[in-house]
């Protein structure tokens, strides 16, 4: 099934270079596949991974490993940020 992932500020480091500029890449993914599995996907380190929205709604760190994405979901993921 198809889903787009976005990754933003610092993350966007984890995307392959051709889509690194315009944060996201539409890929397919196994029906089942949990928003964990995609963030495992791309290695990104469990410090950075502070914020996961899938189609705009916050989904709890402890609920990645079971939150399973559906066709045409968007997965957003941002790391911590600090500003003034």
């Amino acid at each position: 099934m198809d889903i787009t992932f976005k990754l933003f500020a610092t993350l966007t480091d984890y995307l392959p270079p051709e889509v690194k500029y315009t944060n996201q890449l539409a890929m397919q993914v196994d029906e089942g596949t949990t928003v964990q599995q995609v963030v495992d996907r791309f290695n990104l380190p469990p410090k950075l991974v502070h914020l996961a929205l899938v189609n705009g709604h916050y989904i709890a760190h402890d609920k990645r490993a079971s939150h399973v994405l559906l066709q045409g979901d968007v997965l957003a993921v941002w790391p911590p940020i600090a500003g003034g």
